[in-house]
């Protein structure tokens, strides 16, 4: 792996949750690339961290890995801090990658996996943001980053993934409060919401029916997302830069009942006037 010719993060240490794989594992390597330190947290899928962990040191960087089930955030939340004193990192880049996505009606979900759902995606950030604060405040300025989703500023029911959109919502309501709360400190609140990314799993069939941009986006964008903010965008907080190509955003190409409209139809078929 080449070593980057700009290292914008040097000297500072990032925590990135569900890194092991898929976007967590991306966001990891982009950080490595920009001169992060990095302390990587996976749950089951040790050999893969070990990879990414492997392949971000090629980097020129430091990086170590750290088991911890989010399903217990406050439990993890005090593995991953004392982890992380023990040795001896001074973490000033917080990102709450995961976020798990369960597909199924809206009454479907069986209590118990409701509240996982929770739990890992809402309550587990909460937790690592209280357990690592000392760590945070430590350092002249830090930053956390909370992953949320396309279209979380104007939500909108989305039958089959309800558990999904209520932690998620509740986190870009967090973000904002502790942008307030923790400003002062010298330490900036943000979210990153990606739409559908190529290896999404409800990627629709016809992308240009849903995403203006006609095309899906990638894991690179939703890193270089949070590269910008932890290294170009310092005067950024409180923010949410939603990274979906206009996705959910009520900007996607008409449908056959808008083409009827466009077409001369005296009424639309929603219309209210």
């Amino acid at each position: 792996m080449t070593e980057p010719t700009e290292t914008p993060l040097a000297g500072r240490t990032a925590l990135v949750t569900g890194a092991a794989k898929r976007t967590g594992r991306t966001i990891a390597l982009q950080l490595a690339k920009a001169g992060a330190d990095l302390l990587l947290h996976y749950h089951h899928s040790e050999s893969e961290a070990r990879q990414t962990a492997a392949d971000c040191a090629a980097c020129g960087i430091n990086a170590a890995i750290v088991s911890a089930d989010l399903n217990q955030p406050q439990q993890a939340a005090e593995t991953i801090r004392q982890q992380a004193q023990q040795r001896g990192l001074a973490i000033d880049i917080l990102i709450n990658n995961v976020g798990n996505y369960p597909v199924s009606g809206p009454l479907e979900l069986e209590v118990e996996a409701f509240a996982s759902n929770l739990n890992c995606n809402l309550l587990a950030p909460y937790a690592l943001i209280r357990e690592l604060l000392p760590l945070l405040t430590d350092s002249a300025s830090a930053d956390i980053i909370n992953l949320g989703y396309s279209g979380a500023e104007h939500a909108v029911a989305n039958r089959h993934a309800m558990s999904y959109q209520i932690s998620k919502t509740g986190l870009l309501i967090m973000t904002r409060t502790l942008a307030q709360e923790l400003g002062p400190q010298g330490i900036r609140v943000n979210m990153v919401s990606p739409g559908q990314i190529d290896n999404s799993v409800d990627l629709p069939n016809e992308l240009a029916d849903h995403i203006p941009l006609g095309h899906a986006g990638t894991e690179q964008d939703i890193a270089d997302t949070i590269v910008f903010l932890l290294s170009s965008g310092r005067y950024i907080s409180g923010a949410n830069i939603d990274v979906g190509g206009g996705y959910r955003m009520g900007l996607a190409r008409r449908l056959e009942n808008d083409q009827r409209w466009h077409n001369g139809s005296t009424s639309h078929p929603n219309s209210c006037f």
